[in-house]
C-alpha cells in the first residue's frame, strides 16, 4: 500500500499556514512546503516564509533549499521533496504539503513529463540551439520527419512543446504519439489535497492587505540586500512578484506607490491563476478559506482517519 499523504493548496493569503499549524496540534506532522520561491534563501518577506519561531514549532522542509542566484526547476523540486517525504515517513510521521503552486503537487503526484522521464538539459539546448540557427519550421520538420502524428499536432511557432517532443523521443527511442501520459496511480504515494477557497472579492483585499504588511515589514529593503549579494535582474529569484516590480523604481523610472500597486494587481492575477489550476485537480476536497482555522483542521483530521481507513493502494 502506498504511504499517505496530507496537502493543504490554496492561493496566496488564503489562510494556509494558520490551519497547518492549527492541524499540528491534532497530527503528528512535519511540513513540506509546495512554495516555488520559498526554496531560495534570504528571500523571506516577499515569499512569506514561515518565521524562525514558527518552523522551531512545527519541522519545515523544502524552504531555503538553494541560493537566490541559483536555477531551480520542478525536477529538482520533485527529486528533493520526495526524499524529504520518505524521510518523514521513516520517522512515522505524517507528511503535510503546504503551497500555491501547482506544478510541485503535480510533481509528487505523478511522474514528470512522458515515458518515466523527467527530461535532459543538454539534449533540450541542442534542439533549442537548431532552432535559432536554422528557424522554427526547420526544427518543426526534424519533427515531421520522426513522427507525423506528433507534428501534425503542434505548431511549428510552438517552440518549446515542439522541443519537448524531440527530447522525449530522444530519451524514450518511442515517438513521441505513442508516449503514454503521466497519471496520478503512476504516483509514489496516496495523497488527500485540500484547498482553501474563499469569495473572490475578500480574497483580493486580503491580497492588498498582505503586500501592504510585507513592505512596511521591508520588502523593499529586502530586495536592495538581494542586489547587494549579486542577485541579477535575470536571475529566476528575481522574476518572482514582489521582488521585479521594485527594479524600476531603484532605476528611477517609477515611483513607489506605482510599484506597490503593481505588486498588488499582479498578486491578484496570480491568485486567479492559482485557483483555476486547483479547481482542475478531481482529487481536491475543498474547504471555506473564512471558517475558523481549528475547524478546517478538524475536518481535515477527520477526512484523513477516514482516507486512511478506506483507501487502497
Amino acid at each position: 500500500m502506498k504511504p499517505k499523504v496530507l496537502a493543504l493548496c490554496g492561493a496566496t493569503a488564503s489562510g494556509k499556514t494558520a490551519v497547518s499549524f492549527e492541524l499540528a496540534k491534532i497530527l503528528p506532522l512535519e511540513i513540506v512546503s509546495m512554495d516555488a520561491m520559498q526554496v531560495y534563501r534570504c528571500m523571506d518577506i516577499g515569499t512569506a516564509k514561515p518565521t524562525k519561531e514558527e518552523q522551531a514549532l512545527i519541522p519545515h522542509h523544502m524552504i531555503d533549499v538553494v541560493e537566490p542566484w541559483d536555477s531551480y526547476s520542478v525536477a529538482l523540486y520533485q527529486r528533493d521533496a520526495r526524499q524529504k517525504i520518505d524521510e518523514i515517513l521513516g520517522r512515522d510521521k505524517l507528511p503535510l504539503l503546504v503551497g500555491g503552486t501547482g506544478m510541485f503537487l503535480r510533481a509528487l503526484s505523478m511522474p514528470l513529463g512522458y515515458g518515466g522521464t523527467g527530461g535532459d538539459e543538454t539534449i533540450r539546448r541542442r534542439y533549442e540551439t537548431y532552432a535559432a540557427e536554422h528557424g522554427n519550421e526547420a526544427l518543426h520538420g526534424l519533427l515531421l520527419q520522426r513522427d507525423q502524428k506528433a507534428a501534425g499536432k503542434l505548431h511549428p511557432n510552438d517552440v518549446r512543446r515542439v522541443v519537448r517532443a524531440l527530447e522525449v523521443m530522444d530519451l524514450t527511442g518511442q515517438k513521441f504519439s505513442d508516449q503514454k501520459m503521466p497519471s496520478y496511480a503512476d504516483g509514489p504515494y496516496q495523497i488527500l489535497p485540500f484547498v482553501l477557497v474563499w469569495d473572490r472579492a475578500v480574497l483580493y483585499e486580503r491580497i492588498n492587505q498582505r503586500v501592504d504588511r510585507m513592505v512596511e515589514s521591508g520588502l523593499l529593503d529586502e530586495v536592495k540586500n538581494l542586489l547587494n549579494m549579486g542577485v541579477k535582474e535575470e536571475h529566476q529569484s528575481m522574476q518572482s512578484i514582489g521582488y521585479k516590480e521594485w527594479l524600476p523604481y531603484l532605476r528611477g523610472e517609477s515611483d513607489f506607490e506605482t510599484q506597490k500597486e503593481l505588486i498588488k494587481r499582479r498578486t491578484r492575477n496570480y491568485a486567479k491563476r492559482q485557483e483555476t489550476w486547483f479547481k482542475q485537480d478531481p482529487r481536491i476536497i475543498k474547504l471555506q478559506g473564512d471558517a475558523p482555522p481549528e475547524d478546517n483542521a478538524q475536518q481535515i483530521k477527520e477526512r484523513y482517519e477516514s482516507f486512511s481507513t478506506t483507501s487502497k493502494a
